[in-house]
């Protein structure tokens, strides 16, 4: 019997009607695992800590190549439903666009490259594995999603050669962009403690808002570096600066400041970490405050140097859109960041205007367009 090709909008529809807001998996993947059973894919659910996984595989473990895609089916919260002009998980289609949570991050990109995995095993087996590893947390802490999906193919004996995380990248029009490398992003906790005492009697408290001012002005108005080869110059923003004092007449014992910090290849999150403790402490001998620093560092940046793996996703793209895309690393963090210990890894997807917006939507067209470019690429990698 002839194989129907498999259409990436329907699937896309029938995954943003499973509500999986991070960590429920909300019947995504065990559509995903019933859908890709049926066309001969070796499924596992790789669960844990709560979390749903799902391990695809097409064709021999240890094949000798093997393509993998990487994406997530679960979505970020809806915010104030009542602004919603259309049901949230309803994926309506109006005037061309498919609306819903997940619409375009990143549920249309999960379909496409698993409508178009399943249609190039059933019309061209190659001679190879085609893997799909799709998570349930990529929106929340990230702890039990990609992560474990690797490590339980570090365990079991399965690997990609190379890989496509399907996350939205173009900023404004499809193929404008494809991501080779992602910054990396250091979040830390600043508290500075000294002595409350009495607005009227400052001689007897040792007030720690100067300290930390002077803290928060000093890292803020440092050159953290002026841009690499692939990477804009690095940035640091300072999020909060709270003492939780309500009192006009008090002078607080301690202030907290949060600052994050989106850093390129001339940098790591330990060599980070070192200088903002320099900093502190610096300020503590200059002002006889007390500090701490509690860091959390979310991936360190990555690039997966520019040649034949990203050469053949251009084409792909250039091929599908007329566009050729820009090598590009902006944006925030992404599975990505821990794929790249495993294989190359490149970004490839749709236009992310509206994602985590209200009315999050997505053109129905360019989910076709993102399946061929997911099919040529198949094609491209087995020829």
């Amino acid at each position: 019997m002839p194989h129907t090709p498999a259409d990436p909008a329907d699937l896309t529809a029938a995954l943003i009607r499973c509500p999986s807001v991070t960590p429920e998996e909300g019947g995504a993947l065990a559509l995903l695992e019933a859908f890709l059973t049926k066309a001969g894919f070796a499924c596992t659910r790789v669960d844990r800590g709560g979390i749903a996984n799902l391990y695809a595989r097409w064709g021999e473990k240890g094949a000798p190549r093997s393509f993998g895609f990487n994406g997530h089916t679960d979505v970020v919260p809806l915010g104030d439903e009542a602004a919603w002009t259309v049901a949230p998980f309803g994926a309506e289609i109006r005037d061309g666009m498919m609306w819903g949570r997940g619409a375009t991050d990143m549920k249309s990109g999960v379909a496409a490259f698993a409508a178009a995995a399943v249609d190039f095993v059933q019309q061209t087996p190659p001679d190879g594995a085609v893997i799909l590893a799709i998570t349930g947390d990529e929106e929340g802490d990230a702890l039990d999603g990609t992560t474990a999906l690797l490590d339980w193919m570090q365990e079991n004996g399965e690997a990609m050669d190379v890989c496509i995380v399907g996350e939205p990248t173009c900023p404004d029009e499809m193929g404008d962009m494809i991501k080779i490398g992602r910054r990396g992003s250091l979040s830390a906790w600043l508290t500075i403690t000294g002595v409350q005492g009495h607005s009227a009697y400052p001689h007897r408290a040792l007030n720690p808002l100067p300290a930390m001012a002077r803290l928060v002005d000093r890292i803020s108005s440092h050159t953290l570096d002026e841009g690499t080869e692939h990477f804009d110059p690095s940035t640091l923003a300072v999020v909060t600066i709270d003492t939780g004092n309500p009192a006009t007449n008090v002078i607080p014992a301690s202030v907290r400041a949060t600052v994050n910090i989106r850093y390129n290849d001339a940098h790591s999150g330990a060599g980070l970490t070192d200088w903002l403790q320099g900093q502190l402490d610096a300020i503590c001998a200059e002002t006889g405050v007390t500090g701490t620093l509690k860091v959390k560092n979310s991936g360190e940046s990555f690039i997966t140097q520019p040649g034949a793996f990203s050469d053949m996703v251009v084409r792909a793209v250039e091929a599908e859109t007329g566009r050729t895309p820009v090598l590009s690393t902006s944006g925030g963090t992404s599975d990505a960041r821990f794929v790249k210990d495993h294989c190359p890894v490149v970004e490839c997807g749709l236009v992310g205007k509206t994602m985590h917006q209200v009315d999050e939507r997505v053109s129905v067209q360019q989910i076709h367009q993102l399946k061929a470019i997911y099919t040529r690429i198949l094609r491209d990698y087995f020829s």
